[in-house]
């Protein structure tokens, strides 16, 4: 780590003594958790919401949490994109996190006024008779949604790559906790939801939803505060301008340059120019993917930033495009997810609840995956890991992409067996219980500690450290796309399957008059696509970094781009 370009809260040189290291952690990980005790029970819980309060049929309620989602995963590349051109990532926290506790705050005072939404009815038996919400009352629903949409992904964005910020991967001890850091990152995401999913989904069920989002907006309220104790203890790195107009730079360039032949050696090519700039703190080596981007270090003699880049410029640029095919693969793979997550809240509410005299909301099954995944996190990160790292030489047991790869197949796996239990649960005489969805949660909680840890690791790790921000809203980023992906899955398959007054197989008032089974089917073909898929351009992805444990030799000798298995 270059201690020239981190800085304290006050723009002074950091000291290794007092800012960062797991303390500064610390204040990340209790914000990660207090976010997602909001977040975590109102995503999953969010369309029991929009249908039972709202009156929004299932096709509607399903798309708009979906939407609502997507939107916060595409709202982190505007919070990534200040982040790392003009404000740090802490303060960005600060000045966007606020729209959350107002979104949150606006949907408690829809709730808890009468005239803000349709009249309490019960949409199952009395369907004709349920008022679906409209003009202002609609509008004032998706303001709300969508403000804490945004403050959401302004701070998760930051939130991570400030975490990892606060390590130096190349202090040996640091480099460690590093490593760490995102496995507990994701056991702070786990617990917050645990906690949410048991006290927010409670409170909204029997206290009401006004009660529910009017804490979600206190809670929001305390995190902000919490995270901004700890401005004195942070590594904060300086913004380095607009990393997409870097990339934008090297292509314009390249592009001009194209008749040129490409130079073999691109620091040969690349004059020492002032006007050019380094574009990073980062030196790269050179690599022979993408030669034709070399040609934007040709100097044909004219200056400034537009006319020849810098070779670290046309190397970022570079690892920005090797990300794309395993941004677009991924966000295949994670479709089924999304889906999964999505239909098996509303499966749970057709089915027996009770265990003895304790009944349990649908949205609070998922306690089920979050507790597998916060055990196996704990299990990997302090055994497993050690376990792999003996047996295969890598520094986290497995490359990121194999272990994106597992989750993938997890999903397949999880959405046949919804298909069956779906199709089972249909023509079940007596009512089903509710556990029998816990084998699809079980599996969705292996997909997550595998292929979410996964993704979240690789986009940081792979990153230049200019765009480590950016590269962390291509993360989420790849998850909403994936949701928006989902939504255009139901409406293509709704449209394809009706026919004449015959609606499309989700269009029925309730799941027992759709077929999600013969639509789980279709989810898993589609995942089971996007996973051959994934292999494909996993297998010829370069990594940037080396994966495997450094060995210690007399003579250094500057390593290369290493092929993934």
């Amino acid at each position: 780590m270059a201690l020239g370009v981190f800085v304290d809260w006050r723009g002074n040189t950091i000291n290794r003594e007092v800012h960062g290291g797991v303390r500064a952690a610390w204040f990340l990980y209790v914000l990660t958790v207090i976010t997602n005790v909001v977040i975590v029970p109102n995503v999953l819980n969010m369309v029991t919401y929009l249908h039972g309060t709202m009156h929004m049929g299932v096709s509607g309620s399903v798309t708009t949490a979906a939407n609502f989602f997507g939107a916060t995963s595409g709202f982190a590349m505007i919070g990534a994109f200040i982040s790392d051109s003009y404000v740090t990532r802490s303060r960005t926290m600060l000045l966007f996190g606020p729209f959350m506790f107002l979104g949150y705050g606006l949907l408690a005072l829809q709730a808890y006024l009468p005239s803000l939404h349709p009249p309490p009815c019960n949409i199952e038996a009395e369907l004709n008779n349920c008022k679906e919400v409209h003009g202002r009352n609609a509008a004032l629903l998706y303001i709300g949604l969508y403000m804490s949409a945004f403050g959401d992904g302004c701070i998760r964005s930051c939130l991570s790559s400030l975490g990892a910020d606060q390590f130096d991967h190349e202090d040996p001890t640091e480099s460690r906790q590093q490593s760490s850091f995102f496995n507990w990152y994701t056991f702070g995401i786990s617990f917050g939801g645990f906690v949410g999913l048991i006290l927010i989904v409670w409170l909204q069920k029997y206290k009401g939803w006004d009660i529910g989002f009017g804490l979600c907006a206190l809670l929001i309220l305390l995190g902000l505060l919490i995270v901004a104790a700890g401005f004195p203890f942070y590594r904060n790195q300086v913004p380095e301008g607009s990393p997409l107009t870097r990339v934008l730079q090297v292509l314009v360039v390249a592009f001009r340059n194209m008749k040129l032949k490409a130079p073999e050696n691109l620091e040969e090519a690349w004059k020492i120019n002032p006007e050019a700039g380094t574009g990073s703190v980062d030196a790269y080596s050179q690599t022979n993917s993408l030669k034709f981007l070399n040609k934007a270090c040709i100097n044909r003699g004219k200056n400034g930033a537009w006319s020849v880049c810098s070779a670290t410029k046309v190397e970022e640029t570079k690892i920005v495009l090797r990300f794309l095919p395993i941004f677009i693969s991924s966000m295949f793979g994670y479709i089924s997810n999304i889906i999964i997550f999505t239909f098996t809240v509303q499966q749970g509410g057709t089915t027996n609840t009770r265990l003895g005299k304790i009944h349990i909301e649908p949205a609070t099954l998922f306690v089920i995956p979050i507790i597998f995944q916060m055990l196996i996190l704990a299990i990997y990160d302090k055994f497993t890991v050690r376990l792999l790292r003996r047996r295969t030489g890598y520094i986290g047991g497995i490359t990121h992409l194999q272990r994106i790869g597992i989750g993938f197949a997890a999903m397949i796996l999880a959405c046949v067996i919804a298909a069956v239990v779906e199709k089972k649960r249909k023509e079940a005489v007596v009512q089903m219980s509710i556990f029998w969805l816990a084998p699809q949660f079980l599996l969705l909680g292996v997909s997550d500690v595998t292929s979410f840890t996964g993704l979240l690791e690789f986009f940081n790790s792979e990153a230049p450290r200019g765009m480590k921000s950016i590269g962390t809203a291509l993360f989420w980023c790849d998850l909403g796309l994936a949701s928006l992906m989902a939504t255009f899955l139901v409406d293509a398959v709704n449209r394809a399957t009706r026919h004449g007054h015959q609606r499309g197989w989700l269009e029925g008032t309730t799941l027992n008059s759709s077929h999600l089974d013969w639509f789980y089917w279709v989810v898993a073909v589609v995942g089971l696509l996007g996973f051959f898929n994934y292999l494909y351009w996993s297998k010829k992805y370069v990594y940037r970094n080396n994966q495997r444990i450094a060995k210690p030799t007399v003579c250094i000798e500057p390593m290369g781009d290493q092929v993934s298995p």
